[in-house]
C-alpha cells in the first residue's frame, strides 16, 4: 500500500512543479518583453530620423528584413 502513496506523491510533485514552472517562465517573457520590446517599423523611423535621415519606405521595409533574417 505505500507504493501507491509514493506514486501519488510524485504525480502531484510533478504536476505542481510543471504548473509552478509554467508560471514563472511566463511571468518571466512578460518582464521581458516589457523591458525589450520588439522592433517595428516605427522605431526604425525614429531611430533614422534621430540620426538626421528622413527614411523611405522602401528603407524601411530593407531594414526590417535584415532584421528578420537575422533571428
Amino acid at each position: 500500500m505505500q507504493i501507491w502513496v509514493a506514486i501519488i506523491y510524485i504525480v502531484i510533485a510533478l504536476i505542481a512543479g510543471g504548473a509552478l514552472g509554467f508560471f514563472l517562465s511566463q511571468r518571466y517573457f512578460k518582464k521581458y518583453l516589457r523591458e525589450n520590446p520588439p522592433v517595428n517599423e516605427q522605431m526604425i523611423r525614429a531611430m533614422m530620423m534621430q540620426m538626421g535621415r528622413k527614411p523611405s519606405e522602401k528603407q524601411v521595409r530593407q531594414v526590417m528584413q535584415s532584421m528578420n533574417q537575422a533571428k
